[in-house]
């Protein structure tokens, strides 16, 4: 199965480290995933266990109550979560999400800048176990936090 056009394939990022791969996405040598784009978040520091991800949540995330719909928190803490174990995967291995919780604080209003930082607790030969946060960049206030386990894939293709 190949990947679009503007994703890598699983061959091409076989060769590189899960660190190296996020940052050639910080540094734009690597297409960024396409859902930071529909979502309104991108990459913001990648380095060895920890990521960051800023956003600022808009009325096209909003559920019918016009609050940030729970998905964009999921969403944007899976991202942070799951980048922060991908900074330990060697080359030749993949990880994907195997479960994930979140626990929602309290809403975050509209044209509040967030930032989502995730960071890996463990990152094995099998899996990888993480936590993260959503907090407000000017203020600090805590708005949700997460957990995650992935599984490790070694020599994924």
């Amino acid at each position: 199965m190949n990947a679009p056009q503007d994703l890598l394939s699983p061959a091409d990022m076989a060769t590189m480290s899960g660190l190296d791969f996020m940052n050639g996405i910080l540094d734009g040598s690597l297409p960024a995933p396409p859902i930071a784009e529909v979502l309104g978040y991108h990459l913001h520091s990648v380095e060895t266990g920890r990521v960051a991800f800023r956003g600022t949540p808009g009325r096209s995330v909003c559920n019918p109550l016009g609050q940030v719909h729970g998905g964009w928190y999921g969403t944007l803490l899976d991202s942070a979560m799951a980048c922060a174990v991908q900074t330990g995967v060697p080359a030749g291995a993949a990880y994907t999400t195997l479960e994930y919780k979140i626990n929602i604080i309290r809403s975050i209003p509209l044209g509040t800048e967030v930032e989502c930082i995730g960071e890996a607790d463990h990152v094995g030969r099998s899996t990888g176990v993480a936590h993260g946060e959503i907090r407000g960049v000017s203020d600090g206030r805590l708005y949700a936090t997460g957990s995650t386990t992935c599984i490790v894939l070694a020599g994924a293709r």
